[in-house]
């Protein structure tokens, strides 16, 4: 792989890039692009609507036009139609919820040098941290799930399985996705009690409460996990956990499937060096800053971590999602 090479300019970009960041983090979190929706719409009326100082919000909404993220015209400002589409709370493709899980993260990244040197992280799980934390975590996982979960599901056989585990599912995405596309198909979301809500009301926005059911509990800290299943799905649940940790979750889910029963794991994965693709490699130092051992890992040490498990016929399936996610599978 060719590595880049890096000039000044490219340096001081990125060096920068954070302001841009967080510009896209303000108007999101104060609702600009919602307040516009379809209008036309003057500084001074939004900073009416903010409740908040004109001349701020207007340097603000100079600066989201500079971005290309609005439009103006005679002092009148309007969405794009990317931020209409994308950060517009009531549109359908909205990914405001991950935009705002990112902007919690802010603080603790610049916290990295002192997790580096300590080797722990800086900051609490988001998993387990103030409401609004929480929703922004989990309804941005739905929202990037969303993408991706359609394409996944139909380009997955599972013809003739009739029970899914969802392990960890937050939302219940995929196994929305998974019952979908399979209509012989059942589904259990199995996940922390504080994520119940979030699951029960997308499964009901799906019409599936007759398929899908949502068993509480803690796949690390429960000495076993419940019911008997034929497919177990683990989406981006390793990297949260140390190595130790994985492979405790990938026995449990082992031991609830039946013979011949097919287990995927869906996670960003980095090559066998640890040192690329990009993504990957920025999204292990994440889980330096904001948990105690999680990390990205290797297709060969998901491979491995499979293999003793007793998990056969393991393959990596020709799947690239955003950010390099993967999905490696296998039969029990």
């Amino acid at each position: 792989m060719t590595k880049k090479k890096w000039t000044a300019g490219q340096m001081l970009e990125t060096s920068g890039s954070y302001w841009k960041a967080c510009t896209l983090h303000a108007g999101v979190r104060l609702e600009i692009f919602t307040l516009i929706g379809n209008d036309h719409v003057g500084g001074d009326e939004i900073a009416r609507r903010l409740g908040g100082d004109e001349n701020g919000v207007n340097r603000l909404l100079n600066a989201l036009t500079a971005l290309g993220l609005l439009t103006k015209q005679q002092g009148r400002y309007a969405n794009t139609p990317e931020s209409k589409s994308l950060l517009v709370k009531d549109s359908p493709k909205y990914i405001g919820y991950i935009i705002m899980h990112h902007h919690h993260l802010v603080g603790a990244w610049s916290q990295l040098p002192q997790a580096v040197k300590s080797g722990r992280p800086v900051r609490e799980r988001s998993s387990f941290s103030k409401d609004e934390e929480r929703e922004s975590f989990l309804m941005g996982m739905f929202n990037i799930a969303m993408n991706i979960a359609p394409g996944v599901a139909d380009q997955i056989d599972l013809k003739g399985r009739s029970h899914l585990i969802d392990l960890g599912g937050g939302p219940g995405t995929y196994a929305i996705h998974f019952c979908k596309a399979n209509s012989d198909l059942r589904a259990t979301v199995y996940d922390l009690p504080t994520t119940e809500p979030f699951a029960r009301r997308t499964i009901e926005q799906f019409s599936l409460t007759d398929r899908i059911d949502f068993v509480a509990g803690n796949y690390i800290e429960d000495d076993k996990i419940k019911g008997s299943y034929d497919v177990a799905w683990l989406s981006h649940i390793l990297h949260g956990e140390g190595p130790e940790d994985c492979q405790k979750i990938i026995r449990k889910i082992v031991s609830v499937l039946e013979a011949g029963g097919l287990i995927m794991v869906h996670d960003f994965i980095l090559n066998d060096n640890l040192d690329s693709p990009i993504s990957p490699a920025l999204f292990s130092l994440n889980m330096l800053i904001n948990t105690p051992q999680g990390q990205s890992y290797s297709e060969s040490q998901i491979t491995s971590m499979l293999a003793k498990a007793g998990v056969k016929e393991i393959h990596r399936i020709p799947f690239r999602g955003p950010n390099d996610s993967g999905i490696i599978s296998g039969v029990v």
